[in-house]
C-alpha cells in the first residue's frame, strides 16, 4: 500500500550559516582553537556585571584565553541600553579587538552584535536601524562595513544565540532600536556545561518558558518545509524535559537541552518554517511581551510570554484555526476528527495547566506591574519588526487595545 503524500510546502527557500558549536564538560577549552580558526589574537569580552564580578567564569575565560585576551567590557545590561553597548564598542576599538567573545544570555548575545555593528559602521546610529514610516512596511538599512567574528558563551538557552537581529532600548525613545546583519551570526556557540550551571534557578525558568513558548506556537506554523518538521518536534520535545525540570541545580543536561531546543528553533526558521510571526497568536504574544520586559525590568521575556499566551489563544486562535488545531494536537489535548473550533479552548486551557504546573504567571495582573502601563505596552507592539514587519497592527488598534486589557 503507498503511503500518504505528507503535507509540506515545496516552495521554500533555505540558507545556511557556517558554525561550530561546543558542547557539554570543559567544551570552553575550545576557545583557543576558535580563535586560531579565524586568525584572532586579540579576543574582547563583552559580558554583565554578575557574571563578571559575582562568579568564577570569566576568570576561566580569560585564563583559557591567556594572552589572547584584550579585555573585557562587563556592564552590558539586561535591557541591551544604548549606552552600554556604546561605551562597550568604545571599550573593543581602544582594545584593537579583532573577535568579540560574548558572555550571558539573550541580553549579552544580542548586545555584542551591535557592538561588532558599531565598531565596524562610520554612518550615524540612527541610520543604522530599522526605519519605520509612516505608512508602508519597516525597512531594514543594509549595513555592509565587514564585522568582526563573534563567539557566544551562553549562560542560558536564548534563540539570540546564533541570530543576526538585535533589539537596542534607548530611554528617551518610544520602542526599541531594531539592528539587522547577517554578518554578526557567531561563528562558534558554547554549551558549556559549568557556565551553563551558573545561572540561577529564576533565570532558567524564564529561559526555559521563552523557549518552550515559542516551541509551542512554532507547532501551528502554517508553513512547514521538507527540511524543518523534524526540528519543529524535536525542539518541542526537548522543550518540554527542559522545563519540566528547570528547579534542578546538579544537572546540566535540562539546560543544554533547552539551548538545543532554541538552537533548533532557528534552525527551522532558516529551513524554511518562517520567522516567529507565522500567526495572530505568535505575533501579538511576541509584540506584547516585548513591550512588557522592556517597559518593566523585573519582567523577565518567559513570564511576559505565558502571561499573555492562554487569553490571547482563546481570542485570536479562532483567526488561525488550523495552526491552533496544530498547537492542540501537538500539546495532545485535541485530534484530527474533532472539529478544529474546540482547538483554541483546548490549547488554551492546558497552556494554563502547563505554565502553573511550572509556576509561572497566566494573567499579567500576576507580573506586579500598574495596569495603567497597557496602553503604553500595547502601543510599543506596533513598531516591533519581528511580530509585524508589514504593519498590519496599525489597522488592528482598537482590537489590540481591548485583547491586552483582557490579559490583565
Amino acid at each position: 500500500m503507498t503511503p500518504p503524500a505528507p503535507q509540506y510546502q515545496n516552495d521554500f527557500r533555505a540558507v545556511s550559516y557556517p558554525l561550530r558549536l561546543y558542547s557539554g564538560e570543559d567544551a570552553l577549552e575550545q576557545l583557543p582553537v576558535e580563535l586560531k580558526r579565524h586568525g584572532a589574537k586579540r579576543a574582547f569580552i563583552v559580558c554583565g556585571r554578575t557574571v563578571s564580578r559575582s562568579l568564577g567564569l570569566i576568570a576561566r575565560i580569560r585564563a583559557i584565553l591567556g594572552a589572547d585576551c584584550a579585555g573585557v567590557f562587563d556592564e552590558m545590561d539586561k535591557d541591551t541600553t544604548l549606552d552600554a553597548v556604546v561605551r562597550a564598542a568604545r571599550a573593543a576599538k581602544d582594545a584593537n579587538a579583532d573577535l568579540l567573545v560574548s558572555v550571558g544570555a539573550g541580553s549579552v548575545t544580542q548586545g555584542a552584535r551591535v557592538v561588532a555593528i558599531l565598531m565596524a559602521e562610520s554612518a550615524p546610529i540612527d541610520t543604522l536601524i530599522t526605519q519605520y514610516p509612516a505608512h508602508g512596511a519597516a525597512i531594514s538599512p543594509k549595513l555592509m562595513a565587514p564585522k568582526v567574528p563573534i563567539i557566544n558563551v551562553l549562560t542560558a538557552a536564548t534563540s539570540a544565540q546564533n541570530r543576526a537581529g538585535s533589539a537596542v532600548k534607548d530611554p528617551s525613545r518610544g520602542h526599541r532600536m531594531e539592528f539587522f546583519d547577517p554578518k554578526t551570526r557567531p561563528v562558534a556557540l558554547f554549551w558549556d556545561s559549568e557556565a551553563l550551571m551558573t545561572a540561577p534557578v529564576s533565570l532558567v525558568r524564564t529561559t526555559s518558558a521563552s523557549v518552550y513558548w515559542r516551541s509551542v506556537v512554532n507547532l501551528g506554523a502554517p508553513q512547514t518545509s521538507p527540511l524543518c518538521e523534524g526540528d519543529r518536534l524535536q525542539s518541542f520535545r526537548l522543550a518540554q524535559f527542559a522545563l519540566s525540570r528547570v528547579d534542578d541545580t546538579r544537572d546540566p543536561g535540562p539546560r543544554i537541552a533547552a539551548c538545543a531546543a532554541s538552537f533548533l528553533q532557528n534552525r527551522e526558521a532558516d529551513d524554511g518554517g518562517g520567522p516567529i510571526g507565522t500567526h495572530w497568536v505568535s505575533r501579538v504574544v511576541y509584540g506584547f511581551a516585548t513591550g512588557l520586559f522592556q517597559l518593566h525590568p523585573q519582567v523577565g521575556q518567559g513570564e511576559a510570554n505565558t502571561a499573555l499566551t492562554p487569553m490571547v489563544v482563546r481570542r485570536l486562535g479562532p483567526r488561525d484555526p488550523q495552526a491552533m488545531a496544530k498547537m492542540a494536537q501537538g500539546l495532545g489535548v485535541w485530534q484530527p476528527d474533532e472539529s478544529v473550533a474546540l482547538a483554541p479552548e483546548r490549547a488554551a486551557a492546558e497552556l494554563e495547566r502547563v505554565f502553573q504546573a511550572a509556576g509561572l504567571p497566566t494573567r499579567i495582573s500576576q507580573l506586579d506591574i500598574p495596569r495603567e502601563s497597557l496602553p503604553a505596552v500595547m502601543a510599543h507592539s506596533l513598531k516591533n519588526f519581528n511580530a509585524d514587519p508589514k504593519r498590519e497592527f496599525l489597522k488592528e488598534q482598537a482590537m489590540l487595545a481591548e485583547l491586552i486589557q483582557d490579559c490583565w
